[in-house]
Parts: C-alpha cells; structure tokens; sequence
C-alpha cells in the first residue's frame, strides 16, 4: 500500500522553493496559490529569510502550496486539475501533519486546492493572532519514559500538542512552564526548545479555532476519494464533513500522528511518500514503520525516485480499502 504524507510547520526553510520554480507547472501553481492565499509564496519560497516564513500566517500557506506543487510535478498534473481522482487509483491513503492535513485533504479529493489554500491562510493568520495574546511556545521532547514524561508535562500544566511516535512528543503551554520544565527535566530525556510562535493544538489556540470554523462553514467539503486519516486519533475520516470539522478542531487539540503511523501498519503500508519540503515524517516512519520504504521529495532532483516508489508501490491489495465506509481503529 502506498501512502503519501504531508508535513507540517517547522519543515519550511529558506530558499526551499528556489529550485523548484525552474518548473514552469510549479510555477503556475504557487503562482496560482499565491492568488488565493494573498501572498507573494513565490518570493516567500525562494528570497525571504528564515524569520520571514518562520512566521506562522506565512509558514503554514508556503508549506500546504509546496505539498499540492511538488505533488502535482510527481504526478505530472497541471494546476488547474483534481489531485482527488488521479490519486485515487494510485494511494491507499494520504495523511498530513497539522496543517500539512489541509493538504492532505485536498489530496484526497475532500477540498480543491483552492478551498484548502483559502482555509490555511485563515488558519495561519488567526493562530497567529491567538498566539499573540499570551507568552507560549512549544518544545520537543526526546527519550526518557512516555509516562513519566506525560506525567510530568501535567505537573507542569503543559499539553503533549503533538505525539510523534518514535519517542518524540511536543509539549505546549507558557514559556515559564516551559522553562520549569526544560530545568528538571525526565530521565533520560533531551528537550529542545522549538522556534515557533506559540502553543498550538493546546487551549490556547480557541480563538483560531472559531475563526477557522466561520471559515469552513463556506466550503461544501466531498467525501474522500483517498481514505483520509485524521490527526485526531488516527483513524479514516468517514465522510467530507467529518474531515473538515476535525481539521477545524485540530487547532486546538492533540496531533496524534503516532496514532496515523499505528494505522497505517495495520492496513500494510508499503511504501511512503513525503511531499516537499519533505524528510521530517520519512524521519519518524523509518523509526516506527519498519520495513517500509521511504522517499522524501525535498527538490526536482527526487522526482524520479518518487515516481519509481509510485510504480513499485501503487496498487497493491491493501489500496482496496474503500474511502468512505471504513472500520476505524479502535
């Protein structure tokens, strides 16, 4: 079973679109993706500096239009075509993390790129804005024992925002609990503090959540050509409108992607592809997924390789999983 993922913020960095745009699809779709979000994500891939896209009304467009542009170049589809039925016959699911899911979802057919570029621009400027309201952020925690670092995250009052699989969790919350926590922190475990603007997928981010929510409440999502797992907790969306609302809820709660990465296994994943800027989530499955095969697009240089896993990988028996009617994990 092929599966292609999407990462999330933090895998942006500077100049990472500069080889791409020697692509003249790439270029029509940032162009295009430049149109509908309102910003210049041609200039923002390839001149602006780290602290520019670092920035999350930015970050969060650039890396949703990178995923749907170097998708597009992979499949050799024009920009103005559906992702949903060319991926459909080819994926056995697709997945992305945190705002990465936006384009998951147009992925599998569930939003056009449009739609999800129209959303993320909503989602990046308003988490932006709650992030400003309180001093928060966010730090990876490596190693040491899950529950005496849960436990310990609680004592802080600090939210385990993203769970990674792999030994990996992010925790979330205010700088000063934070920074108690970094000062004792578990046995055996490394924490690094992250360059992000705030705590996101924690309470913190609720105002971002009703301005995403007035957003959606525009868009008439499909049901997925592509089954489409859900950060939530790792299961298959079920329907277009349980897809949108638990990407719209996402904001302000858990990604359990150690959850998406356990289904996937189930249900015989085979091979995994990372869109651009790829390499994060190939990181984690090569540490939780063994013996799949990865290929992580970060350049034109990896298409080949992308389509070669495409050839190898799509269609096997597993992809048989219907989209729309599946048994979710328990």
């Amino acid at each position: 079973m092929l599966v292609v993922v999407c990462p999330g913020q933090g895998a942006q960095s500077p100049g990472m679109l500069a080889p791409w745009l020697e692509l003249p699809s790439v270029v029509e779709s940032i162009g295009r993706a430049s149109e509908t979000s309102g910003l210049d994500l041609v200039g923002h891939g390839s001149t602006s500096d780290a602290d520019t896209i670092r920035d999350t009304a930015v970050a969060q467009p650039l890396l949703v239009a990178s995923a749907l542009a170097s998708l597009r170049a992979v499949l050799d589809i024009a920009a103005d075509s559906a992702l949903g039925p060319v991926a459909e016959p080819l994926l056995g699911a697709t997945a992305g993390h945190s705002v990465g899911e936006l384009a998951a979802a147009a992925i599998a057919g569930v939003l056009t790129d449009d739609e999800a570029l129209r959303l993320v621009a909503v989602r990046g400027a308003a988490m932006a804005r709650a992030a400003a309201v309180t001093p928060t952020g966010m730090s990876a925690v490596l190693g040491g024992d899950a529950d005496e670092v849960l436990a310990l995250l609680a004592q802080h009052g600090l939210v385990p925002a993203n769970v990674n699989g792999g030994g990996q969790v992010v925790a979330a919350g205010t700088l000063d609990a934070l920074a108690a926590f970094a000062a004792a922190p578990p046995a055996k475990a490394r924490v690094i503090t992250l360059q992000v603007a705030g705590a996101f997928h924690t309470e913190h981010m609720a105002p971002a959540v009703a301005e995403l929510r007035a957003a959606a409440a525009d868009v008439s999502p499909v049901d997925p050509l592509v089954p489409l797992l859900t950060n939530s907790d790792g299961s298959f969306a079920t329907s277009g409108a349980e897809a949108l609302a638990l990407i719209v809820a996402q904001v302000a709660n858990p990604v359990r992607w150690d959850l998406c990465q356990a289904t996937l296994q189930r249900h015989g994943i085979t091979g995994l592809l990372e869109v651009a800027p790829g390499g994060v989530l190939t990181g984690l499955a090569r540490r939780t997924l063994p013996g799949v095969e990865t290929v992580a697009v970060k350049t034109p240089a990896d298409l080949d390789a992308a389509r070669d896993l495409i050839r190898r990988h799509a269609g096997t028996p597993a992809n048989t999983i219907p989209a729309s009617s599946l048994e979710n994990p328990s």
